[in-house]
């Protein structure tokens, strides 16, 4: 920390999508804490390629970098839908259970790691810790389908199994989506109990922190009863919820903060997250949000306590994972 400039402690903050074009010297100017491969990053390439691409981003950062990617399986499978790269798509949760249990989700989970690590990616954004057990719900077929018991165990289960590799999983999105719309287009509004919360939505995340979850999403909700105007992701509420009360330690992140809920709700969202209580930022306009950080720091809005503590924590996770 003392040997960084404030420049490259920004950079630490954000988790950006990789870039259409010159992404290698785009980290080499920025400095990022991470990338995160999307479908167009994986899409036709040979394991090869994507490797070299992947060592190029390293080769040139000072901190070695977190290479995200989402790999829930299912509907979601940025790598495994490359049959240069995996033999066949992984299988949503709901599959893997249905034909083997949570054995067979620990094995997934394994093999989901190791194939990921082996290509150069260190962290992948899942498992998808909401309950959700009604067909119609946006997120449902992403979920474990079932009460908050079952999908405890579930998430339990993989976090715990993916320990035995060295790609990291990333529960998501807390507080819980529920019955929620898909805030990628727009704001969605939770008027659920802090009690309903408290009594299923909490309980997978709380099960994954007690294996020893390394990170946790939050996402773009409005949860009237916690904080009544604010995203999750962005409110101070929320995320004292998970430090203080549910005792979390690890890698707080945002959603996409470039997603539709965001972006047309809240002015300078990267400081708001910032400020919030978290420490990784998902973006992929890098540009605007390293100008709010530098702005807000210049203006007082944010002290560099602030930048210091977050940037602390995404390099003790650096050192735990045996990057650096």
């Amino acid at each position: 920390m003392s040997t960084m400039s404030t420049d490259e402690k920004i950079g630490q903050l954000f988790l950006v999508r990789v870039p259409a074009s010159n992404a290698q010297n785009i980290v080499s100017q920025y400095q990022f804490g991470g990338y995160i491969l999307f479908g167009r990053d994986t899409e036709n390439k040979t394991k090869d390629e994507l490797i070299n691409n992947i060592k190029s981003y390293q080769s040139i950062s000072k901190i070695p970098l977190l290479i995200a990617t989402d790999e829930e399986g299912g509907i979601v499978v940025r790598v495994s839908n490359n049959s240069n790269l995996a033999s066949e798509a992984f299988k949503s949760p709901q599959e893997l259970y249905n034909e083997g249990g949570y054995n067979l989700i620990k094995q997934d989970t394994i093999t989901k790691g190791n194939l990921l690590s082996s290509l150069g990616i260190n962290v992948n954004l899942a498992p998808v810790a909401d309950v959700s057990t009604n067909a119609s719900d946006y997120i449902y077929s992403r979920s474990f389908g079932k009460d908050a018991t079952q999908t405890s165990k579930y998430i339990s289960t993989i976090i715990c199994a993916s320990h035995e590799t060295s790609t990291s999983f990333v529960m998501k999105h807390f507080p819980g989506y529920g019955n929620n719309a898909d805030t990628h287009t727009g704001i969605s509004t939770d008027n659920r109990t802090l009690e309903s919360f408290e009594k299923s939505d909490f309980l997978p995340f709380e099960a994954g922190i007690k294996e020893n979850g390394e990170a946790i999403l939050v996402n773009h909700n409005i949860i009237v009863n916690i904080e009544n105007n604010i995203p999750a992701s962005l409110s101070p509420n929320v995320h004292n919820i998970l430090r203080s009360e549910l005792g979390f330690t690890g890698i707080i992140m945002t959603d996409d903060i470039a997603m539709d809920a965001i972006k047309n709700y809240v002015e300078k969202p990267s400081v708001q997250a910032l400020k919030s209580g978290n420490d990784m930022i998902i973006i992929t306009d890098y540009e605007e949000g390293i100008k709010e950080i530098k702005e807000a720091l210049n203006s007082g809005t944010i002290g560099m306590e602030t930048v210091n503590k977050a940037v602390t924590r995404i390099l003790a996770w650096k050192y735990y994972k045996k990057m650096m």
